[in-house]
């Protein structure tokens, strides 16, 4: 599982059935790789949850979207496993399976709602997503 963190004053995904937005928080794309098997959700659940980005009264990042009480916005991103080393064509040969990926992201956001206030793109549609990231401070981790 890739995942791609970006600490957001505000973001909002627009889709074919409607749209999504939050305010102050995390924008999180993720993509699932042929690998990804159920026990990486939990720690992605606690990364997401507990990745310390945004800044203290200090100015140093010691604080998670859990200690700002911010929202989590994730967006179903395969392209994240492309792999672009040879050529200039990006091969997707690692990404889960569409209905596996669908289902995998249905159980993070699930668990992710346990804890934050959690909005969720669209699985297998064009999205437009917009954001005022704050930092800007971007983040990509590899589960």
């Amino acid at each position: 599982m890739i995942l791609l963190f970006q600490r957001v004053k505000q973001a909002k995904v627009i889709y074919g059935g409607g749209s999504e937005e939050i305010g102050r928080g995390l924008l999180v794309y993720v993509g699932f790789e042929r690998k990804d098997d159920e026990s990486v959700l939990e720690r992605s659940v606690k990364k997401i949850l507990n990745l310390r980005i945004f800044e203290d009264e200090g100015g140093k990042m010691n604080l998670s979207v859990l200690d700002i009480k911010g929202d989590v916005l994730i967006v179903p991103n395969f392209t994240l496993a492309g792999n672009a080393k040879k050529g200039n064509r990006p091969s997707f040969d690692n990404a889960m399976d569409p209905e596996n990926a669908n289902r995998m992201f249905l159980s993070l956001v699930e668990r992710l709602g346990k804890y934050v206030n959690v909005r969720k793109g669209a699985f297998r549609e064009h999205m437009e997503v917009y954001s005022v990231n704050d930092g800007p401070v971007n983040i990509v981790l590899g589960i």
